[in-house]
């Protein structure tokens, strides 16, 4: 394997694998701790066992889908070291997670907050929009800065510099 092709699968190894634990943060966090919102709680608000239990079911969907992110960054990870590659930087690796971590904001901010309204980042008790922006420019633009900002400079297979 040569060495642009060992990068490019570690690049997008750590980019899909920071998209999908960003993903269970934002359930974790968002959905189970905070109770902020559910997947679709700004349409079938949770008010009644049925639409908690959709709203749950949903969850469930969407959880499902960000493992599935992460199975296939794991898996690109792996064949990336079974053939040999070299691993990144510790800081080269944590800056990808952190940009995944950011398009994952962004694209489901962008698309389940705005476009769609399923939900919004408050929506329980009630919807705070402030909220929704703060979470595309912090966690969504604010990420991928600190990404970039990380991998700036570094290889994927040098030192820490």
């Amino acid at each position: 394997m040569n060495h642009h092709t060992s990068s490019k699968q570690t690049r997008t190894a750590g980019v899909l694998l920071g998209v999908g634990l960003g993903g269970f943060v934002d359930g974790i966090a968002l959905h189970q701790i905070a109770q902020w919102h559910n997947m679709l709680s700004a349409k079938v608000p949770p008010n009644t066992m049925d639409a908690m239990m959709l709203n749950m079911r949903a969850d469930g969907w969407f959880h499902a889908v960000v493992f599935m992110f992460t199975l296939v960054g794991l898996m690109l990870l792996y064949r990336a070291a079974r053939q040999g590659a070299s691993f990144p930087s510790e800081r080269w690796f944590i800056g990808l997670l952190i940009i995944g971590w950011g398009v994952f904001n962004l694209v489901e901010g962008v698309i389940n907050h705005h476009l769609l309204q399923l939900h919004h980042v408050r929506d329980l008790p009630v919807h705070l929009p402030v909220y929704d922006y703060a979470f595309l420019l912090i966690g969504g633009v604010g990420l991928i800065a600190l990404g970039w900002l990380l991998t700036r400079g570094q290889v994927a297979s040098g030192s820490d510099q």
